[in-house]
Parts: structure tokens; C-alpha cells; sequence
């Protein structure tokens, strides 16, 4: 642990992006301190500009709601999507992939198939056949988001369990009869497991971008203070009241930076040696 420590605290950009993560979960555990109300409430006069009223010092969007409300509690919605959604893309391509690496033959053949059916059709489009099927609301997204991004884990899985199927270890556990689910999940997969881990930031990051995406088109749940539904509610003033979607946009741009410095950090962590490399390929 020590050593994984000090290998990710020697990367500047890792340390920064872990900050900025830390913020916006501290944002999002202190929303309802610092803003007890509801977000979505009227609050004062509409449009008012950043600093115009000390009440409002991230100003207030087209319906009067407070802004900067709305981005504290917006946190808790971008991070509940990108954690769970990712959790249920990962636990589907481990599974998914884990399986096909293992038993090879017709079984890889036709996961794989299937995998790349999924991979054929862009997410987004993806996401929208699930959201115009199964409604807009909240978890109904956050499931969709999971559902349309396990692909990339399966195939990062499979090569994983490709190269460690043939290795001493395995063969010994063949040896000893363990049963294959045994071999799979307690042999196999804890050493499959880091560049899965290193990768899960790459889908939270694109989780986030896909919710934002859906509600700027106004297809997400309209019922939360999420930063996608604001910077949708700015696209009507966008030319003269910017600042309503800019101020979401830029949350969502810090966050995914964020995330995705944070992920590389723990790439160098976990694979030092490739650090300075460009990465595994």
C-alpha cells in the first residue's frame, strides 16, 4: 500500500485530479449545509448574473432556481450516476468477460459476438432506444448508462484471462480439481482485476458526458438538479445569458478531468514501469 502511495503521489497531474475529486464529493456532501433547500425551487428573481445579488453568487438560472444550489446538489446526481453506472458496466463486462477468456471455443465465439453487436451502434444511440423504451427517470438512466457501456470491460477482461488462463498457477488449481467457478472468480480475476480498475475511470468519465448529453437534449430525469438539465435549461438564453450553461458545463468538465487524471494516476501506480510509455497498449 505504501509503495502503491508513494508511486501515484510522484504523479503532479494524479495529486491535482484527486483534489478536484475530492471537492466535488465534498460538494456534494455539503449541499444540503449549505443550501437546506430544495434546488429546484423558485429562490428570486430570474437571470439575474453571478454577483449581482449576494444571494445568489453563481446567479439564477431562467426560472428564478439558484444556480450555484443547484451546482452543489447537481454533484451528488453526477457522481451517483458515474459510480453506479460504471459499477454496473464493469460487473457486466467482468462477467461477460471472464467467461469467454476462460472457456475460449464457441463460448468466446459467441460473447463475443454479442459484445461486439453492442459495439456496432454508437452509445448515445444506444442510450436513447433504452430511454424512449423504458422512460426518463433517474435510475431508469443511470441502469442505461450501465447497460450501453459494459463492451470496452468485457474485452479488457477477456484478454486478461487470455494471457493468465495458461499460466503455472492455473494448471495447478486444475491439478488440485478446483472447480472452474473457484479458478474464475478467487484465482483468475484478482489478477485481472487492476487495468479493469484503471479503465473503470474512463466510463465513469464518459458516464457523466452520456447523462449530460441526454439532458441537454432534455430526455433525462426533469425532476433533479443535475448539471446536464441545467445546461439544457441555458441553451434557450445561451446567447445572451451564457452564464447559466457555462457554469454546469464547466462542473462537468473539472469532474471529468478530474476522474480522468485520477485514473491515470492509478495506471502509474499500478503499472510503473509503463509510466513514460504512453500505457499499455
Amino acid at each position: 500500500m505504501k509503495r502503491f502511495l508513494r508511486n501515484y503521489v510522484r504523479s503532479p497531474a494524479a495529486v491535482i485530479g484527486l483534489i478536484l475529486l475530492l471537492i466535488i464529493v465534498f460538494m456534494a456532501v455539503s449541499a444540503d449545509w449549505f443550501f437546506p433547500r430544495d434546488p429546484l425551487g423558485l429562490a428570486g428573481r430570474p437571470l439575474q448574473w453571478p454577483g449581482q445579488n449576494p444571494r445568489f453568487w453563481l446567479g439564477t438560472d431562467n426560472s428564478g432556481r439558484d444556480i450555484a444550489a443547484q451546482i452543489f446538489h447537481g454533484a451528488r446526481i453526477s457522481l451517483l450516476i458515474g459510480l453506479v453506472a460504471t459499477s454496473i458496466a464493469v460487473t457486466i463486462g467482468i462477467m461477460i468477460g471472464a467467461i469467454a477468456g476462460y472457456y475460449g471455443g464457441w463460448v468466446d465465439d459467441v460473447l463475443m459476438r454479442v459484445t461486439e453487436a453492442f459495439q456496432t451502434l454508437p452509445n448515445f444511440l444506444l442510450l436513447l432506444l433504452f430511454v424512449s423504451i423504458f422512460g426518463s427517470e433517474l435510475m431508469t438512466v443511470v441502469i442505461a448508462v450501465g447497460a450501453v457501456s459494459w463492451p470496452a470491460p468485457a474485452r479488457l477482461t477477456r484478454a486478461e484471462f487470455l494471457s493468465l488462463r495458461s499460466r503455472e498457477f492455473v494448471e495447478a488449481c486444475h491439478t488440485l480439481g478446483m472447480r472452474d467457478r473457484q479458478i474464475i472468480f478467487r484465482e483468475i480475476l484478482p489478477n485481472a482485476l487492476p487495468p479493469v480498475i484503471v479503465y473503470a475511470s474512463v466510463v465513469m468519465a464518459v458516464a457523466i458526458l452520456l447523462e449530460a448529453a441526454l439532458a441537454f437534449l432534455r430526455l433525462s430525469d426533469p425532476n433533479v438538479a443535475s448539471w446536464g438539465n441545467l445546461i439544457g435549461l441555458g441553451r434557450d438564453v445561451l446567447r445572451t445569458q451564457w452564464y447559466v450553461s457555462a457554469i454546469p458545463g464547466v462542473a462537468i468538465l473539472v469532474t471529468v478531468l478530474a476522474v480522468s487524471l485520477v485514473g491515470q494516476g492509478l495506471n502509474d501506480a499500478l503499472n510503473p514501469r509503463l509510466k513514460g510509455r504512453g500505457g499499455p497498449t
